[in-house]
């Protein structure tokens, strides 16, 4: 709970009483330890002055007692319901005006705190809160390295076990338990395995049915999940063999990627990095395949700012992780995304991925 003047900081700078996290990225990195978002109300308040409270399910409190938390607990079980306990912690803790994580905050915890503070104003700090990920610390940088480090030994593993005949979720399985033998704590997000016509969906997934023929794309995206942080790579292969057109696609996307790594240092906007990477592609016979911008950021997080994307114009600083992660798709045909994970360094960029990007047949 080192953190909690940082969050103090955000609710002064909102002109809020507080901030209110509840499990998620911010929580984690505030209380250091990962609790999960259920049914049951998990709230952590960090006001301008005075000692945070929190709203605690009264079965969590042997875990929360882990986190070191100075301050007030209000605790609830299923029997009772939790509205006792905002009442509870209204009466503890006045409140008028609330920064809350609009992008995570769900409608049934304000309706039970609009019920505990009638007239509060919740402001949806999203931005503010969030914002602190941003810059990445040395130990943030080492924690997605070994995520990194972790699902490329994972794709490594299972390239050479790829045959024609086998389905895309098998394929997949093959990657899961390949990420969990070399460490994961658990897996980023669900990974997209798919061959084919299904590589031309940037968000598919895998098929039971669909056997991998020579000739087509087998995209991998993907990421383990480890110490907090998340891996989100993507490479693209082709099985057997790979067609003029393959390689002319593949060419044109790698050159994109590339671009993105050549252009990337502090200073330069997010805009300037997208603009610079899908001119690329739009210069390219292939202009219509265009469905995605370049990148998001990563971090607690698959998906955080800064988003790599035209009209963003969110300047990039010194130890921002993003994704450079361009793409062509044909729906009925193919697609190709080679995506890296960048960190910004004030003469640069340093790529955290290493995998080879030169485009590879297997099988």
């Amino acid at each position: 709970m080192h953190r909690i003047d940082e969050y103090r900081d955000v609710a002064r700078t909102l002109g809020a009483d507080a901030v209110a996290l509840v499990p998620g990225p911010n929580f984690d990195r505030l209380t250091g330890r990962h609790f999960h978002s259920n049914e049951r109300p998990l709230v952590i308040f960090v006001p301008v002055e005075g000692a945070p409270a929190a709203i605690v399910p009264n079965l969590e409190l042997r875990s929360f007692d882990l986190v070191g938390f100075a301050g007030e607990v209000f605790d609830w079980r299923d029997q009772d319901g939790y509205q006792h306990a905002f009442e509870a912690l209204a009466a503890h803790l006045p409140l008028k005006r609330l920064a809350v994580e609009g992008q995570v905050m769900r409608v049934f915890v304000h309706h039970a705190l609009a019920a505990a503070y009638p007239g509060l104003d919740l402001v949806d700090g999203e931005t503010s809160i969030s914002a602190l990920r941003l810059i990445k610390s040395p130990e943030d940088v080492t924690a997605l390295e070994t995520a990194i480090r972790i699902s490329e030994s994972a794709l490594g593993d299972v390239l050479p076990q790829v045959r024609v005949g086998q389905t895309e979720k098998q394929v997949e399985n093959m990657l899961m338990a390949a990420l969990f033998n070399h460490g994961a704590d658990d897996k980023a997000f669900t990974p997209i395995v798919v061959a084919g016509d299904n590589t031309a969906r940037p968000h598919a997934s895998a098929r039971e049915t669909y056997a991998i023929k020579p000739g087509d794309a087998l995209l991998f995206d993907f990421g383990a999940a480890k110490h907090g942080f998340m891996a989100d790579i993507t490479r693209t292969v082709f099985v057997s063999h790979a067609s003029k057109e393959a390689k002319d696609v593949y060419e044109t996307v790698l050159r994109a990627n590339r671009i993105g790594h050549e252009i990337t240092r502090a200073g330069v906007t997010a805009h300037e990095v997208d603009d610079a990477v899908i001119s690329v592609l739009e210069a390219s016979p292939y202009a219509d395949r265009i469905r995605t911008k370049t990148g998001h950021g990563l971090g607690r997080a698959v998906h955080e700012a800064p988003y790599i994307m035209r009209g963003n114009h969110q300047v990039l600083e010194a130890g921002m992780v993003f994704t450079d992660e361009p793409g062509l798709y044909e729906i009925g045909n193919f697609g190709v995304r080679i995506e890296d994970d960048l960190l910004v360094t004030d003469g640069g960029c340093r790529s955290l991925t290493s995998f080879p990007r030169e485009l590879t047949v297997i099988g």
